[in-house]
């Protein structure tokens, strides 16, 4: 591992796909009652929020990094805006699925209610990833930007 800027980058998917999986995992395990299923979705999300933990605490060193290789300010500042509130709603979802998992363990008769609170909460995390992915991405791939243009002269001309 080189930098901060390199495990950051390392890190940084892990927040935004196990929620997708975890969710996707979590309706089959409703569809289809199977409390073994759901139990591994929760524990995708409890992952998720580890990263997304992780991800945060390498952004500020990774941020210095790229900002010396003359990169936007206010791109990084949309990016860490955005991971802000990404993060603390993936900590909450860690947190909500811990208790649905204990829940769950106990079949205790909250169980179900918990189970769909984890389920609304990860549809909001997975809202939030967007942005802070896209942000992400922008400040050292710019043809990923809505403003991106291609230079004159370099369209694939079919």
């Amino acid at each position: 591992m080189n930098n901060a800027a390199h495990l950051h980058l390392l890190v940084n998917h892990f927040p935004i796909f196990l929620p997708l999986f975890g969710l996707i995992i979590l309706i089959l395990g409703i569809i289809f009652k199977s409390e073994i299923t759901k139990r591994i979705s929760l524990g995708m999300f409890i992952f998720g929020g580890i990263f997304a933990f992780v991800a945060s605490q390498t952004g500020e060193g990774a941020e210095e990094i790229v900002e010396g290789l003359n990169r936007s300010h206010d791109l990084i500042h949309e990016h860490e805006e955005a991971a802000e509130v990404f993060s603390l709603v993936s900590y909450l979802l860690a947190l909500i699925s811990i208790v649905a998992l204990w829940f769950n363990w106990k079949k205790h008769p909250f169980s179900n209610l918990f189970t769909y609170i984890t389920l609304v909460v990860s549809i909001v995390v997975l809202y939030l990833s967007y942005p802070t992915g896209q942000t992400g991405g922008e400040i050292t791939h710019p043809e990923v930007s809505n403003s991106f243009k291609v230079p004159a002269g370099e369209h694939d001309e079919d």
